[in-house]
């Protein structure tokens, strides 16, 4: 019998483990470094993949099924085992090592960072080195080993893959849309690729030519000036979701979220990337999905 048939995923199963160890998925979300939907993503996806129920979720606490209490019991050693071993093989068989990433500094900041420790708590020899920047940076060059890029692709000689597409919708805060302020002004981050609004306008069939724009140095200083009341900021879900969860903005217009091939980008130089650079991309495209 093939032991891949019978192994579930890999996120799913550490989901599992650390909701079970706390009885929480706050705490579980807290620990891995993402959301707490992706936690109950993934451990639905086990429940699926064992076609049984692993939890009782209550109003205000969650309990284990007798099934799902038993699973733990059992996969809990293993799970400590090999944590133990890869621990061990890395104390002994790694060297320290930096990888830089060329980035913008707003995803770097309302995305990334975040999210670093769970990368750190699995690669404890690799030092990540964050060079946030409006200007591309050199990846053929060697002036990063890899960076995070936003748009549509086609950057010449390098290598790219992207890991996460962007859903956008102009936002604003609530007191400006009250006061139907509804003609913008347009506030916008520069960019190699101006193409959001353009996108988006011609998407939605909105003439955007009369509407008055503000450029901006950067896409957090976007956000903070549509938080503050200054205009219509595009918003890009990923980057924004806090800011909406919390009321400090809402949808400007009544469009439905726009998709397109727009999104974040690993880009890499043309020869082999490092293993520092790989196990970031690796890592990266398992919390994307989650």
């Amino acid at each position: 019998m093939e032991l891949h048939q019978d192994l579930p995923p890999l996120m799913a199963l550490r989901a599992f483990e650390a909701v079970a160890r706390h009885l929480s998925f706050i705490k579980a979300a807290d620990e891995l470094s993402v959301t707490q939907s992706a936690i109950s993503h993934q451990v639905q996806k086990l429940e699926q993949f064992l076609n049984q129920r692993l939890f009782i979720r209550r109003t205000r606490a969650i309990d284990l099924t007798p099934a799902g209490e038993a699973y733990y019991r059992q996969i809990q050693p293993s799970l400590q085992a090999i944590a133990s071993a890869t621990r061990e093989l890395r104390r002994h068989d790694r060297h320290e090592t930096t990888l830089r990433i060329g980035l913008l500094a707003s995803f770097a900041t309302l995305w990334l960072a975040p999210r670093l420790a769970g990368f750190n708590a699995r690669y404890p020899h690799i030092h990540v080195e964050l060079l946030p920047s409006v200007e591309l940076a050199d990846v053929g060059g060697g002036e990063v080993d890899l960076a995070i890029r936003y748009g549509k692709g086609g950057w010449p000689r390098v290598r790219t893959r992207r890991f996460m597409v962007e859903t956008l919708t102009p936002v604003c805060s609530p007191t400006f849309k009250a006061q139907g302020n509804d003609k913008g002004p347009l506030l916008m981050a520069k960019s190699q690729q101006p193409f959001e609004w353009i996108d988006w306008s011609t998407q939605n069939g909105v003439d955007l030519s009369h509407y008055p724009s503000v450029m901006l140095h950067d896409y957090n200083i976007v956000v903070e000036a549509a938080v503050a009341g200054q205009g219509i900021a595009m918003g890009r879900r990923h980057l924004i979701d806090r800011r909406l969860k919390e009321g400090a903005l809402v949808e400007a217009f009544d469009t439905p979220p726009f998709i397109s091939e727009i999104g974040y980008w690993l880009v890499t130089p043309e020869r082999p990337a490092s293993e520092a650079a790989e196990c970031f991309s690796q890592w990266i495209g398992e919390i994307a999905d989650a």
